[in-house]
């Protein structure tokens, strides 16, 4: 029988489990650590396989591929949802889809977005691209500190609401909008609620924490920031889609916005040509939100126990039971 581990970009995913227990139980593994170039080519790659663990929704597993997989029985996720896995087509082909529980009290992705925050109020992507090509200050904006400029935070579920946490710390002033907020929900996370067209156009600090969705789906987009202050960052480490990716780039060619600070995108991984690359008023990384050592214990762990049960016939985490009859 086959396992094939998706997308392990940071080579972490046999140091960050026991594998060794279901080889011994006759299990062959393959490693995927890179993306897939495109449907097909992950459909020719994969029809081998009886067990898929992917990388939260880093591959898309919608109907068009799961039907191209003739011999896929399990698809051990990691993580709790799984946005890009078509669950209603894995159940009509019988396949088993088990999920995990730990590693996401979002401490980790919160982090994340107060680093970019940080590097984005005194650019310091610029500086350190400026320093290794032998330049000093040359090209650089000046920065600004956090304390007494304001945070709008949009969405303050579990990760918003640490992000807030953190702008009272650091002396901001922080207020927060979202399509279902109320004030006594912004009061209990410690921010102020206040209109969506309040948030962009005041704040000096903006940060994205909703949930992708069909209604957050484009939800940010030229509007939003033709309203923002020209000195104003924008971050975003929730996913790509929930901005209009396109709308964003125009306003920071005209400095409709200071700065982006991203970690997530459209297209991931974001293509060589993208035009996001080749702005300087930019700071990227690589959606390093829930990267760290912990996590990736935690989730290759919990994926391996879920294989382990179903091999034992006694399946855990299911989340299609229907399949089971």
């Amino acid at each position: 029988m086959k396992l094939a581990i998706l997308d392990d970009y940071m080579q972490v995913a046999l140091q960050s489990a026991d594998w060794e227990r279901i080889r011994r139980r006759g299990i062959d593994i393959t490693v995927f650590d890179a993306a897939f170039d495109s449907p097909a080519q992950a459909a020719a790659k994969l029809a081998p396989f009886e067990i898929i663990t992917p990388l939260r929704e880093r591959t898309h597993f919608g109907r068009a591929l799961i039907e191209q997989l003739p011999n896929l029985k399990l698809i051990a996720m990691t993580g709790r949802r799984a946005p890009s896995l078509d669950i209603a087509a894995a159940t009509e082909r019988g396949i088993l889809v088990c999920n995990t529980h730990g590693g996401e009290g979002g401490a980790s992705t919160a982090e994340m977005a107060w680093a970019l925050l940080l590097a984005g109020a005194r650019d310091l992507a610029n500086a350190d691209r400026g320093v290794r090509a032998g330049r000093w200050h040359e090209g650089l904006r000046a920065g600004t500190v956090l304390e007494q400029r304001r945070l709008g935070v949009v969405g303050l579920g579990r990760l918003g609401t640490r992000v807030a946490g953190y702008g009272k710390a650091f002396g901001m002033d922080v207020v927060a909008w979202s399509q279902n907020m109320t004030g006594e929900r912004a009061a209990a996370a410690g921010a102020r609620y206040v209109s969506r067209e309040e948030l962009f156009s005041t704040s000096d600090f903006v940060s994205i924490h909703v949930v992708l969705s069909d209604r957050t789906r484009r939800l940010i987009g030229a509007e939003d920031f033709a309203r923002m202050k020209p000195s104003a960052v924008l971050v975003n480490t929730a996913r790509g889609p929930i901005l209009d990716e396109a709308a964003l780039i125009d306003a920071l060619r005209q400095g409709k916005l200071a700065h982006a600070a991203l970690d997530v995108y459209d297209r991931e991984p974001l293509p060589p040509d993208h035009p996001l690359r080749r702005l300087d008023n930019v700071t990227l990384a690589p959606h390093l939100g829930y990267v760290n050592t912990d996590i990736f214990k935690t989730f290759y762990g919990e994926a391996l126990a879920n294989i382990e049960a179903w091999l034992d016939g006694k399946p855990a985490n299911v989340l299609n039971a229907q399949v089971l009859g």
